[in-house]
């Protein structure tokens, strides 16, 4: 037990000197020298590959937001087409709007109703025996 308890202490005491050496370096400036350079390389290279995708995601969204919203107006604007051409047409089909635009090509409405044209079974055989 009285071990244990010596181990801790020492354990102790090299994390306390490794974190006043960290910072001695730190501030000594010895963390530039060419072996902590060298051993960071792939993490840098990493942090700024990261920087780079993370900017040109970016750049990504604010492409795909204006092109949402150039659609949208657009998308306004034809439903805006429909409805007025929509309408017109609704109201150029209006009976008398049809009358209106025949009499023009010379073409005039009927006055006289529909009539309803009845056909006996004697008529039908006349008509068959005359092909």
């Amino acid at each position: 037990m009285n071990n244990f308890k010596k181990e801790e202490k020492v354990e102790k005491k090299k994390e306390t000197g490794r974190m006043s050496r960290s910072l001695v370096n730190l501030f000594s400036g010895n963390f530039l020298s060419k072996e902590n350079v060298v051993g960071s390389v792939p993490y840098i290279f990493f942090l700024t590959f990261l920087g780079v995708l993370y900017i040109a995601n970016g750049y990504n969204a604010q492409k795909t937001v204006i092109r949402l919203n150039k659609v949208g107006n657009e998308l306004k604007e034809l439903r805006s087409e429909y409805i007025t051409i929509k309408s017109d047409l609704n109201f150029k089909s209006k009976q008398s709007q049809v009358a209106q635009a025949t009499v023009e090509l010379g073409i005039k409405e009927s006055t006289t109703p529909p009539q309803k044209i009845v056909v006996d079974e004697k008529m039908i055989k006349k008509i068959n025996v005359a092909d």
